[in-house]
């Protein structure tokens, strides 16, 4: 009886000890987590050990036990890389008109939305104290003219001085001279249009007072010498050449066209570290305007003979960049790393620059189950 009540005064004092040392919620997550670590570094462990025993001969495996992938030989293709960079339509002829003379603005001549000629009338300014100073000019002329005449008469018949003669003849020539600045200053007063255009946006009003190169009179465009404009960085200086071929895309109209590169910017700019490239605009049967936005397709690397393969195939580890190969060795066909260095992606393609050649066979679907050295099944049977 005593080793029984012993007995079960001890199970129950572990009953109760157990029940009270449950772990919380956060421990078993502790625990939860120590547990996934350790099977981590187990699983790497083991599959290390496979690999080597494989390598050694000590285990055998057996067709049911090789990886099965599609594996080719790699070939040389063509390859490019595409970039789409941001661009505006421009104009060779969207101006700002100003004035030449500080002037009271006497009358605009057109309207916006107009189209006008090249010379054409677009704003007067009030010349009045111009054509006044040229009316007194011109009595002035007529004086000095009538006394030049008088004095060569004169001088002629030998009467008065050589210096009286020269006197009213340099008089002349000097009032001559003056008229004539003043009836050309005549034409500052008349703002007109320097090329074919459409007048797009008037900016100052009648009575107000025109100011040279400080305030503008009108804006004028011709968009039949639209072209497109974009900055673009110098990281791309060198990529692109005159007459490229470039996609350009209106997000507006969801429309695209093709063109060409008609110039390429020499200097970067240091403001922004750019450089310019204009791009020929195509008549195209929708209306643009200058500044509307512009998405460009264009080619910054291309080769005739590159080793292309699928991005998905570039695998890294703390060695570098690899791909997974088939190669034959001690009589099976084996699994490779070959390692590689990348240039460009694109459309899911990424070209090998250096650690593969043309006809070496690489794994594409399976890759994923291989490890080095594993025996692998081709399932193309190539």
């Amino acid at each position: 009886m005593n080793k029984i009540y012993c007995l079960g005064l001890i199970a129950a004092s572990l009953f109760w000890g157990t029940a009270c040392d449950q772990p919380t919620p956060s421990q078993k997550r502790t625990q939860y987590e120590n547990l996934k670590n350790k099977r981590t570094e187990l699983d790497a462990q083991i599959k290390a050990l496979k690999e080597e025993l494989i390598a050694s001969g000590e285990i055998k495996i057996n067709d049911n036990s090789k990886v099965l992938v599609d594996a080719r030989p790699i070939k040389p293709r063509p390859f490019l890389h595409r970039v789409e960079l941001r661009g505006a339509v421009a104009s060779k002829k969207n101006v700002i008109v100003t004035a030449r003379a500080i002037a009271e603005v006497q009358s605009i001549q057109v309207k916006e939305g107009q189209s006008v000629a090249k010379g054409q009338e677009l704003v007067r300014l009030d010349d009045e104290i111009t054509r006044n100073s040229i009316a007194e000019l011109e009595t002035s002329l007529e004086l000095a003219i009538d006394l030049h005449l008088r004095q060569k008469r004169l001088w002629d018949q030998n009467i008065g001085t050589e210096v009286q003669y020269l006197q009213a003849k340099n008089n002349q020539s000097l009032l001559t001279k003056k008229l004539s600045t003043l009836k050309s200053q005549l034409d500052l007063y008349s703002i007109k249009s320097p090329f074919d255009g459409v007048v797009d946006d008037i900016m100052i009003r009648e009575g107000e007072i025109a100011q040279p190169g400080v305030m503008p009179i009108l804006r004028l465009i011709n968009d039949a010498e639209s072209y497109i404009s974009a900055d673009i960085s110098e990281f791309y200086l060198g990529k692109f050449k005159k007459n490229q071929v470039v996609g350009i895309y209106f997000p507006i109209r969801d429309h695209r066209i093709k063109s060409r590169v008609k110039t390429v910017g020499q200097v970067i700019k240091t403001d922004n570290r750019t450089f310019k490239i204009e791009i020929d605009l195509p008549k195209v049967d929708f209306e643009v305007k200058p500044n509307q936005v512009v998405i460009l397709d264009l080619i910054d690397y291309s080769s005739d003979n590159a080793l292309v393969v699928p991005s998905e195939l570039v695998q890294k580890d703390n060695k570098g960049t690899f791909v997974y190969g088939v190669i034959d060795r001690d009589g099976d066909k084996r699994a490779y790393k070959y390692p590689v260095e990348v240039g460009f992606s694109y459309d899911n393609e990424t070209e090998i620059v250096q650690g593969l050649n043309e006809g070496e066979v690489i794994a594409y679907a399976g890759y994923r189950d291989l490890s080095p050295n594993s025996i692998v099944k081709i399932a193309n049977g190539k």
